[in-house]
């Protein structure tokens, strides 16, 4: 056994199972398998199988197909994909020998299958089963004419075959159609149509087929096959009055005469106006007597003609909606001659209808589209006067009649006649009056208000905007109208309260009808007019509150920038002048946080592709330049500074990293650590302190990066960024206990560059509490000595408080310091010291003074431990100092010899107790 029949083995089985399951999930799989697999098989891999076992497989699985409902177990898909199996099973059996029976059965399983592929969109795999088909149908009628006897036998034999061949040529016109194959399709239709003269009860099945085929047709635009299949259908329609009635007749007539139209051919209107009198003639419908105003009037048909046709519509009595659909139409399409003209009969001939509300309207509205206004006044007051005498409108036409008179004030207002827009405004005013409906009487006053804003009738302008107010507090138009009042009439306060309403009121649950006709973000861009109408009339205060809560509610960055812009131009002049501190920080605060809101903008736009990357930059540069200013007039107050340093940075990153920003970054974050620093100093908590001191590494470790990038780009020898960074990274460490503090210190030690003054940095900061590192501060004081030295020229005075501070760090309250320095160490700083003061007359006179009490009180300090010799010998240091005095010698000249002779001559006193020193 080859793979060919492996593989039919297990086809079997699946089928078998198949059959035998009425829900599992495996069936669609099971489906598509069986589908696959068919088109290897053949009747030879089936060798060992009987006809009849093939025939029973392929007509179980058949059944088991159509039985199941289609949706909730196999989908119309799987189900033709399965009678395409079974109906393909059974065409491999018998071949030529077949029964009639056996024929018969695979004519109608290949036309079934064919339509089924075809309902699911394949027509191209349907094609073949139709082929089949056919190819059946003429095997059929060799046998059945060949054992037929009789005429009578003959003609029932052939009338039976001609009904599957009727319903195989309607699928193939099918396909065609699936396919785009207009010719092959009409040709089948054509076909098909020859075969009713011995088909009649198909008639009704290829009418309505044809029918269908031209409104696909007519929905993809191809009104030429269109017509040809409305065509068709309306004359096999005609083949078969009986059960085909003059209204489907007349409906298909309708959609070829609408077909016709559609070709957009004036040599088509003909066609189209002969195809609707058919239509009329057929079955008169509204529909159809519309649809040949429609083709006249394409036509360009005189307005003589027209008007005929015209009358005959009134002569039939038609509805009142209908005509004046007409008249629309004629209106649309510029007849207005007609149009008028048949107004005025609708007005008369309905004039006791209920419904004549609809004819006056429209009539008003015509008149006022074609600019006869003054006989649309006429129409208007002739409503008013009618309806307070009893003629009323319905309520629904009460509200059109209104958006009549609205959108013509509109429309006035808009070309900028504002006392005409107000004339039409009245007239709903006055149907008001008289009415009292549910009219938008609040929204009827704004409006009023606005045109008299424009007319500059401030008097009325507040009537109505009091009126507005009264009816409808909560609505921001109304709040709108308060504000451009108050502006005007100079009360800040009053503008500034109307503002903050509106503000609420965008905030909160804003009402429907509260919605600006401008765009969806309206209420929003309401405060846009505002800060622009209070602009104009001098309210930078007022502007300033509208603005800052735009740029807080806009969705638009652009809008939002735009607004903070002109934010910080109003208040940049305001703010440098305020001398009061509390008054100061308040403005700065509200400034930051506008400042922020334009980082969060600009990085909106930063990342959204629909910005230009040329205009986020310049916005970027714009508010870091301000945010640059505004640090600097920070100096009081520097955690306020820092922030605005800190947002400058932020802003300077959607620059293009040029020298010029890259100074302005390192200048930033040098900024930021050193308030951080100083903040840390005084922080009351340690987690405090700490939080700050992690803050300024950070930013110490992004101005190393920047300045390290900077200095490729120039020569920066005398920028003091380094050592900054050095020494607040050392600050940092040192309070923070970092165990890397060690070799951070071994690479700062070997710099070539750095000054006296860094080290006696280094050391302050060593021993500034939390930091405790006395042997550090030693070190750096040592280097600083030396570096001062080493200079050509020495500078006394600093000099002299590098001396100060070393011997302060080893000498603490007067104690020499053993643990850091051995004693006789100290003894020789003082000794470098008095020979430097020997060989300078620089020296500052004070500090020879500090050192001179100084030894002294070590001398007493020892004397004290009964350390005598010691003791002298510091008191006779002292006496060394005491002689380079200069004008203070005097002073202490007399006291300090008594009090060495005090102190020698106990010393000679105590000789027994020298020896006991050590």
């Amino acid at each position: 056994m080859d793979e060919t029949d492996f593989r039919f083995m297990d086809f079997k089985e699946i089928v078998e199972n198949l059959i035998v399951r009425d829900n599992s999930p495996s069936i669609p799989e099971a489906i598509e398998r069986l589908f696959n697999d068919i088109a290897n098989i053949n009747r030879d891999s089936m060798a060992e199988i009987q006809d009849a076992q093939v025939e029973e497989m392929a007509v179980n699985l058949w059944n088991w197909a159509v039985t199941k409902r289609v949706g909730s177990i196999i989908s119309e898909e799987q189900k033709a994909k399965l009678r395409h199996v079974a109906c393909k099973l059974v065409c491999m059996c018998e071949g030529s020998t077949a029964s009639e029976d056996a024929i018969r059965r695979q004519i109608l399983m290949n036309m079934k299958t064919g339509k089924g592929w075809v309902d699911v969109g394949n027509a191209m795999m349907a094609d073949g089963f139709f082929q089949a088909a056919m190819v059946g149908l003429e095997q059929l009628y060799c046998k059945l004419m060949q054992r037929a006897s009789t005429e009578a036998d003959i003609t029932l034999q052939k009338s039976a075959m001609e009904r599957d061949l009727f319903k195989v040529v309607s699928y193939q016109a099918e396909a065609a159609i699936a396919l785009g194959d207009f010719q092959r399709a009409s040709s089948c239709s054509l076909r098909c149509k020859d075969m009713l003269i011995r088909l009649p009860k198909m008639t009704g099945y290829l009418h309505i087929l044809c029918y269908n085929f031209g409104i696909e047709a007519y929905k993809q635009n191809k009104y030429d096959e269109s017509s040809f299949w409305l065509s068709q259908s309306y004359d096999i329609g005609k083949m078969d009055k009986n059960t085909i009635g003059p209204e489907m007749l007349a409906k298909v007539l309708r959609l070829l005469a609408t077909a016709y139209l559609d070709w957009n051919d004036r040599e088509y209107c003909d066609k189209a106006l002969h195809a609707v009198n058919l239509a009329n003639k057929e079955h008169l419908n509204p529909a159809g007597i519309f649809l040949k105003m429609k083709i006249l009037l394409k036509s360009e048909t005189a307005n003589e003609e027209l008007h005929e046709a015209v009358m005959e519509i009134l002569h039939l009595d038609m509805s009142l909606d209908f005509c004046l659909n007409v008249a629309k139409l004629l209106m649309d399409h510029e007849r207005e001659f007609v149009g008028f003209d048949l107004m005025k009969i609708i007005c008369e001939r309905f004039k006791s209808s209920e419904d004549i509300g609809k004819a006056l309207l429209l009539h008003i509205d015509m008149l006022l589209q074609r600019k006869e206004e003054l006989l649309a006044k006429e129409k208007i007051e002739e409503i008013i006067i009618g309806h307070r005498r009893g003629r009323k409108l319905k309520p629904e036409l009460v509200s059109c009649f209104h958006n009549i008179l609205w959108q013509k004030a509109a429309r006035s207002f808009e070309v900028q006649n504002y006392a005409e827009a107000l004339n039409w405004y009245h007239y709903s005013l006055r149907f008001y009056a008289i009415d009292k409906t549910d009219l938008d009487l609040a929204k009827l006053q704004r409006n009023m208000a606005s045109c008299y804003l424009h007319l500059k009738q401030l008097d009325k302008a507040k009537a109505s905007v009091r009126e507005a107010e009264r009816r409808d507090p909560a609505n921001i138009f109304t709040q709108f109208y308060i504000f451009k009042i108050a502006v005007l009439e100079q009360n800040s306060t009053r503008a500034l309260r109307a503002i903050n309403t509106l503000e609420k009121l965008i905030t909160g649950v804003v009402p429907k009808e509260n919605a600006l006709r401008m765009d969806k973000d309206s209420p929003v861009t309401l405060l846009s007019l505002v800060a622009q109408f209070a602009l104009e009339n001098g309210q930078q205060i007022v502007a300033g509150k509208a603005l800052e809560y735009l740029a807080q509610y806009s969705e638009d960055p652009q809008q939002v920038l735009s607004a903070l812009k002109c934010l910080f131009c109003l208040a940049l002049p305001k703010v440098s002048q305020m001398s009061e501190f509390e008054s100061r920080k308040k403005e700065m605060d509200r400034l930051l946080a506008c400042l922020n809101k334009a980082v969060l903008k600009i990085a909106h736009s930063f990342h959204d592709e629909n910005s230009t990357e040329d205009s986020t930059v310049n916005e970027a540069q714009w508010f870091r330049k301000i945010a640059w200013n505004l640090a600097v007039q920070c100096d009081k107050d520097p955690v306020t500074m820092r922030e605005f340093f800190i947002l400058s940075y932020k802003l300077s990153q959607f620059c293009p990293s040029d020298q010029v920003i890259l100074i302005a970054q390192k200048t930033c974050l040098l900024m930021a650590a050193a308030v951080d620093l100083e903040q840390g100093r005084k922080a009351s908590t340690t987690s405090e302190q700490t939080q700050l001191l992690n803050r300024a590494l950070e930013e110490i470790n992004e101005c190393k990066h920047i300045w390290n990038i900077l200095k490729e780009t120039g020569n920066f020898s005398g920028d003091p960024c380094e050592t900054l960074l050095l020494l607040y990274e050392f600050e940092v460490k040192a309070k923070m206990n970092d165990p890397l503090l060690d070799s951070f210190l071994e690479s700062l030690w070997e710099l070539p560059h750095l000054e006296s003054k860094t080290f006696e940095t280094i050391a302050l900061l060593a021993v500034e509490k939390p930091a405790h590192y006395p042997s550090i501060a030693l070190k750096a004081l040592n280097r600083a000595l030396l570096l001062y030295k080493k200079k050509q020229s020495i500078d006394a005075v600093k000099y002299s408080k590098c001396v100060r501070n070393l011997i302060n760090l080893l000498v603490p309250d007067g104690v020499p310091s053993t643990e850091l320095c051995p004693p006789e160490e100290i003894w020789g700083y003082f000794e470098d010291a008095l020979s430097f003061i020997s060989h300078t007359e620089d020296y500052p006179e004070s500090e020879t003074l500090w050192l001179m009490v100084k030894s002294w009180n070590i001398g007493i300090y020892m004397y004290s431990g009964k350390k005598y010799v010691s003791a002298e010998k510091w008191c006779d240091l002292s006496l060394h100092f005491l002689d380079h005095l200069g004008s203070l010698k005097r002073n202490y000249e007399t006291q300090m010899n008594t009090l060495y002779g005090d102190l020698v001559e106990a010393l000679s006193k105590s000789k027994g107790s020298v020896f006991n020193e050590e």
